[in-house]
C-alpha cells in the first residue's frame, strides 16, 4: 500500500485509514451539554529526562545560547522590553512592530521552560524581572498591551488586524508556565485580568470580535485548565463562533480579507485550507481544544477535513506548509515551489502542535508521522547548529543568497524556536485506554505515578531501541512503527514478539516487571521519493530520505558543476555518520544546511535520463 502527499509518495507496511468522525449538529455557543472526547493525556515534559546523542545537544546549546541571545535582543538590541518600560510610565515612544510584545512573552515562555528542567536562580530572577514590567505595563481596567497604550488608547479595539488578543494569547501561555515553573503567580494574575478585560468588552450581548491572528482561542483553553474557570473556556467558545459570519473590523484600505483570516466560512463549515499558515494552525489547535473539552464533534469533522486537504495536497516533504510568501500561507493544492517556498518555522512548529492534538483524538500514527517529521525536518531547520542564528523562511532550494540571521524586525520565529525547543519532552509519551503510547524515540528517563522506565537510543542516526521497564502499571505497551520504516523487529526479555499493529503502533500486552527489556529494530535506510506527479515543480526531480529526516545537497559538499547534479532512476546509497553518499553526491540532513560556508542547495535533485 501507499500513503501520498502533495510532496511526495512513499511506501508503507499496512495501510492506516484517517477516519471522519460524524458530524453532529452545530454545537450551542454554551459548553455545557457535551462531555470531552479526547482519547489520550500527553505525558508532561517535566516527567521526561531527555539525555540523547541527537537531542541533548541541543537542548543545551539552547539553555548557553539560545536563551541568552533572545534576552539580549530583547533587552539590548530592540525596544521590546523598553516599551513594557515606558508602558508603565504611561509615557515615551513605542519602537518596533505593533505585535512585538508577543516575542517577549514566548521567550519568556522559553525561559519558563528550561526553569522547569534546569533550576537556574539567575534566570528566574531574570524573569521575576521582566515579570515586574509587565505588571507595572499593564492599565487599571487590566487591559496591557504596549503599542496602544503608547499610542493612543482611543484607538484600542478597533482594527481585527492589530494582533491585541494574540498578544493576549502568548501572555496567558508564557504566564502559565511560569507558574507551573515556580509556583510564582504575578504573571498568571496580569493575564487573568487581561481575559477578564476582554470578556468584559466582547462576549454574547456585549461587542462581536473575530482576532486577526489566532491564539487566544489556545490560551484561553489553557487558562481555562489552570484556574478551573469554565468562563475562559466559554470565550474561546464564543471567539471560534465568531469567525465566517461578516463580523471582522478591518480599518479603511486594509488589503487583506476574510480568507487571509480564516473568516470566510463559519469553522464548523472549514474543508479548505486558506490564507494564513501559522494563523490557520493556531485556529485548528483552537479548535481541538475547545472540541476536547465540549465534545463538539462538527469541529473534529472540519479538522478530518483540513487536515487531508493540508498534509495530502499542500505539505512539503519537509513538513514545511505555506507555500506563498504573498501570504505568508497558502496557494493552490497542489502548488509547492522550492526555491519560492515560504514555509515559515512558526508554521512547522504549528504542524507538530496541531497533529500532535489530533493524535489524542484519534490514537494513529499517521498524525504522530507528520508531527515528527515536522520537528526533525520544517521545525529543526530554523536554527543553526550553533544554537545563535535563525531562519523565518524555509525553502526548499537556494540559489545561495539564503542564510539564517541572528534575529528579524518580526521576530517570531526565533522567539517560537526558543519556547519549541526545552518542550519537546511533551511528545514522547501518552497514556490511555490501559496503555502507555511511545510516539517519538529518544534517550529519556520517564517517572511518572503509573510509569517509569529508560529509553535508550542512537535515533535518528540508528533505528534500535531499547526500553528497560522499571515500574509500569498499564498492561499494554504501544511503540509507534514510524510510516517510513518498511521492517521492524520486537522483542521482550530477548524473546522475539509477534505483535499486534493497530493504527500504526505494535501493542504489547502482558504484567510488567521491574527489569523488562523492550528491544524495537526499525530498519532505517536511505531511499528515493518522487513527488506526487501532480506537482509539476518536482516533475523528473527525486528527493532522499532515512527514517525520518530528509536530505539536501549543498554547494559546499558538492561544488563542481552543481546545477547539473542528478540522481540515478536506481540509487545506490552509502550512509556514514550521518552523510549520504550517491553516485558521488553527498547529501546532509535538510536541519542542518547553511551552517557552514555559503552556496547553493537543493532537496529535489534532478533524475539521471
Amino acid at each position: 500500500m501507499f500513503r501520498e502527499s502533495a510532496g511526495f509518495v512513499i511506501f508503507v507496511t499496512m495501510k492506516r485509514t484517517v477516519f471522519l468522525c460524524a458530524v453532529c449538529a452545530l454545537a450551542l455557543i454554551s459548553c455545557n451539554c457535551e462531555k470531552g472526547i479526547k482519547k489520550l493525556s500527553p505525558v508532561d515534559f517535566t516527567d521526561v529526562d531527555i539525555h540523547d546523542s541527537f537531542w541533548s545537544p541541543r537542548l543545551e546549546k539552547h539553555k548557553t545560547t539560545t536563551l541568552a541571545v533572545c534576552i539580549d535582543q530583547i533587552e539590548n538590541q530592540t525596544g521590546r522590553i523598553r516599551n513594557f518600560e515606558n508602558a508603565a510610565r504611561r509615557e515615551g515612544e513605542h519602537s518596533g512592530i505593533f505585535f512585538d510584545d508577543s516575542d517577549v512573552y514566548k521567550a519568556l515562555e522559553g525561559m519558563a521552560y528550561s526553569l522547569a528542567l534546569n533550576p537556574d536562580p539567575e534566570l528566574e530572577a531574570k524573569c521575576d524581572e521582566w515579570i515586574d514590567k509587565m505588571a507595572a505595563a499593564q492599565l487599571e481596567d487590566g487591559y496591557i498591551n504596549t503599542f496602544y497604550t503608547l499610542t493612543g488608547l482611543d484607538k484600542r479595539w478597533t482594527d481585527t488586524e492589530m494582533h491585541e488578543m494574540y498578544c493576549a494569547g502568548h501572555l496567558a501561555e508564557a504566564a502559565i508556565a511560569y507558574y507551573k515553573a515556580t509556583g510564582k503567580r504575578k504573571l498568571l494574575d496580569v493575564a487573568i485580568r487581561m481575559a477578564d478585560h476582554m470578556m468584559g468588552v466582547f462576549g454574547p450581548g456585549k461587542r462581536d470580535w473575530v482576532p486577526g491572528h489566532e491564539e487566544i482561542e489556545l490560551a484561553l483553553v489553557k487558562l481555562s485548565d489552570v484556574t478551573g474557570e469554565k468562563k475562559y473556556l466559554d470565550f474561546a467558545y464564543w471567539l471560534l463562533e465568531e469567525r465566517g459570519r461578516g463580523k471582522a473590523i478591518y480599518k479603511e484600505g486594509s488589503t487583506l480579507n476574510e480568507g487571509y483570516h480564516q473568516d470566510a466560512v463559519p469553522v464548523s463549515e472549514l474543508s479548505e485550507i486558506e490564507g494564513h499558515a501559522v494563523r490557520a494552525m493556531y485556529l485548528f489547535c483552537g479548535m481541538a481544544d475547545v472540541a476536547a473539552h465540549t465534545g463538539n464533534t462538527s469541529y473534529i469533522a472540519a479538522l478530518d477535513r483540513l487536515w487531508d486537504d493540508v498534509v495530502l495536497r499542500n505539505m512539503y516533504i519537509t513538513g514545511g506548509i505555506g507555500q506563498s510568501a504573498n501570504n505568508e500561507g497558502f496557494a493552490e493544492d497542489y502548488f509547492l515551489p522550492n526555491k519560492d517556498a515560504y514555509c515559515e518555522t512558526c508554521a512547522s512548529v504549528g504542524m507538530v502542535l496541531w497533529n500532535w492534538r489530533m493524535f489524542q483524538f484519534k490514537e494513529d500514527a499517521v498524525y504522530a508521522d507528520i508531527l515528527e517529521k515536522a520537528m526533525y525536518n520544517g521545525a529543526l531547520a530554523g536554527i543553526s547548529l550553533s544554537g545563535d542564528r535563525f531562519f523565518y523562511v524555509n525553502p526548499l532550494e537556494s540559489d545561495g543568497n539564503h542564510h539564517r540571521l541572528a534575529w528579524f524586525g518580526c521576530a517570531c520565529c526565533p522567539s517560537q524556536i526558543c519556547r519549541f525547543l526545552p518542550s519537546i519532552g511533551n511528545y514522547l509519551y501518552c497514556t490511555g485506554d490501559g496503555a502507555l503510547w511511545v510516539n517519538l524515540y529518544m534517550g529519556n528517563t520517564l517517572k511518572t505515578d503509573g510509569a517509569a522506565l529508560e529509553m535508550e537510543t542512537a535515533y535518528p542516526d540508528d533505528g534500535k531501541v531499547r526500553i528497560t521497564v522499571d515500574n509500569l502499571k498499564s498492561k499494554q505497551l504501544r511503540l509507534r512503527i514510524p510510516g517510513w520504516c518498511k521492517e521492524w523487529n520486537l522483542s521482550v526479555n530477548g524473546q522475539a514478539v509477534d505483535a499486534t499493529v493497530d493504527k500504526g503502533y505494535a501493542v504489547i500486552s502482558r504484567k510488567w516487571k521491574k527489569g523488562d527489556v523492550v528491544e524495537l529494530g526499525l530498519k532505517m535506510e536511505a531511499e528515493a521519493v518522487k513527488a506526487d506527479p501532480r506537482v509539476k515543480e518536482d516533475e523528473g526531480k527525486t528527493a532522499i530520505q532515512r527514517g525520518p529526516l530528509v536530505y539536501c545537497i549543498e554547494e559546499v559538499d558538492n561544488p563542481d558543476g552543481f546545477d547539473g547534479i542528478t540522481i540515478p532512476a536506481s540509487p545506490v546509497f552509502e550512509y556514514n555518520e550521518g552523510v549520504i553518499t550517491c553516485d558521488g553526491v553527498k547529501l546532509i540532513p535538510y536541519y542542518a544546511w547553511d551552517n557552514r560556508a555559503p552556496g547553493k542547495m537543493k532537496v529535489w535533485i534532478d533524475e539521471k535520463i
